[in-house]
């Protein structure tokens, strides 16, 4: 049975699902007011390979992953560059799809938008009020008041008194209590306009904790199954989420919480707010030249499966550190189970789930999506096939690394291809493709003239320049870069 690590409980829990068979997962996603950095590629593929799991495991998935377009940031980002809101949020969205393929993070069932939801909203504000749990300050906000409600604190773990303001929630001198946010945001004059609703409460805009209490409940119901996000949504995002939920409905909000862990520069968090952080493109766009300032770009194949491979060795709950050497380990090791399928041709399995291999494998993964031991099995396979030749063992790796998101390329494409993350790559990347294979060819009339010492003398400069060769049968000649 699939056990999930539950933040809410502090342990691992048995998926039991309200319906049979069926999973609700609610995932907070992006606001969409700058490029996306390698800390969101983590949240990306660690729900991706959930989702692929669950799916994997026999369950009907439901999966929801919501869009910010309506905050604070948004609108600076509109008035600094003299854009429409919806011009800058569209740029990004656009932004996020391109950075998704990339990393071949699959869309979301249903991935809404704060703006289409804003009646919602409203709705949950008004049944706050009438419970006692929200008030209107002199300013026009519409405040949560914290402390009326019992629970609060139970996710972060934190008591009242410990308790601060979340970062993104302005403290306001109309708030009763410095620990309440705000749940519907009174509209100020240097504003745009399209930032602004009309409402019970006069013009104004929603919080952003409001935003995935209504998303949630309106496309999935409650209680939610899964509800999931970024390490530093625990709180105040998610405990506020419990309180507004939980306080207008009763019950519960979600089964089981899941929280990735963060992607750290040395020992701080990657994040905006620090300035620490690496755009997904930056690191992995096939032309490094390229502006970023382009909503869609073409991304380096082996860059791109590198970056989603050093994501998914590591536990998703674990700290995770970002450096160009651990990108380069990451490479180095995933070329070696490229280069295993390029010397044992996989043959066309379907996954023998009784193989040790994939029994190991499944172990794993229903161990709270553990897929550090999964790569693991794969490197295994990978050890066992080049030692047995066996088409068999390695096409069973390369179904399993499928259900991660990996080794889906064309092997002798995937090794042909450059990247920034190997050793010798300054002078790899000097050579074209068709100048490597104009230098074989060369070596090769070589050979043929029985002009060796030539040929050898060919063969030592591709390697200096970290270009493998290996001659086969029938005179051909495949290549890799190393």
């Amino acid at each position: 049975m699939l056990h999930i690590y539950n933040t809410l409980s502090r342990g691992k829990e048995p998926l039991k699902t309200v319906d049979p068979g069926e999973v609700r997962m609610y995932v907070c996603g992006m606001t969409v007011y700058d490029f996306c950095h390698l800390g969101h590629a983590r949240m990306l593929v660690s729900f991706d390979v959930v989702q692929r799991w669950l799916r994997e495991s026999g369950y009907k998935v439901k999966y929801v992953r919501n869009i910010t377009d309506i905050d604070d940031k948004i609108i600076r980002r509109a008035v600094e560059s003299g854009r429409r809101m919806s011009e800058v949020t569209s740029f990004y969205i656009d932004a996020m799809h391109a950075d998704e393929r990339a990393l071949g993070v699959a869309a979301p069932d249903f991935e809404p938008r704060a703006t289409d939801h804003v009646g919602e909203m409203l709705g949950i504000i008004r049944q706050l009020q009438e419970k006692g749990l929200a008030y209107q300050s002199d300013d026009g906000d519409v405040n949560y008041a914290v402390r009326q409600f019992p629970g609060y604190g139970k996710l972060s773990g934190k008591s009242l008194d410990d308790l601060r303001a979340g970062e993104r929630v302005a403290v306001s001198s109309g708030k009763r209590d410095p620990l309440d946010f705000v749940l519907w945001k009174s509209a100020k004059t240097d504003e745009p306009p399209e930032s602004k609703w009309e409402s019970s409460y006069g013009l104004g805009r929603p919080g952003w904790h409001i935003e995935c209490s209504a998303m949630s409940k309106s496309l999935l119901g409650l209680p939610l199954d899964i509800h999931g996000g970024g390490p530093d949504l625990k709180f105040p995002h998610h405990e506020n989420e419990i309180a507004q939920t939980e306080g207008a409905f009763g019950g519960t909000l979600a089964s089981i919480w899941m929280h990735c862990g963060p992607l750290m520069v040395d020992a701080d968090k990657m994040s905006k707010s620090l300035g620490n952080f690496r755009t997904i493109r930056a690191t992995i766009a096939a032309d490094a030249s390229v502006p970023e300032d382009q909503a869609v770009y073409q991304p380096n194949v082996r860059e791109a499966e590198m970056l989603r491979f050093f994501i998914v060795r590591n536990h998703y709950r674990s700290p995770q550190n970002y450096a160009p050497d651990n990108l380069l380990d990451a490479q180095n090791a995933l070329d070696r189970l490229y280069q295993t399928l390029h010397n044992v041709p996989p043959d066309q399995v379907d996954i023998d789930w009784a193989h040790p291999g994939a029994q190991a494998f499944r172990a794993a993964m229903d161990d709270d999506f553990n897929t550090s031991g999964a790569v693991a099995v794969l490197f295994e396979l990978s050890s066992e096939a080049n030692r047995t030749g066996s088409g068999d063992v390695s096409g069973l790796m390369r179904k399993l690394g499928g259900l991660l998101g990996l080794l889906q390329t064309n092997p002798a494409q995937y090794l042909q291809s450059s990247s920034r993350y190997q050793r010798g790559s300054t002078t790899q990347e000097s050579l074209s493709n068709e100048q490597i294979e104009a230098l074989i060819t060369a070596r090769s009339s070589a050979k043929q003239q029985r002009d060796f010492a030539e040929a050898d003398r060919l063969r030592a400069e591709l390697q200096h320049v970290g270009i493998e060769l290996e001659d086969k049968a029938g005179g051909v000649t495949q290549w890799r870069r190393a």
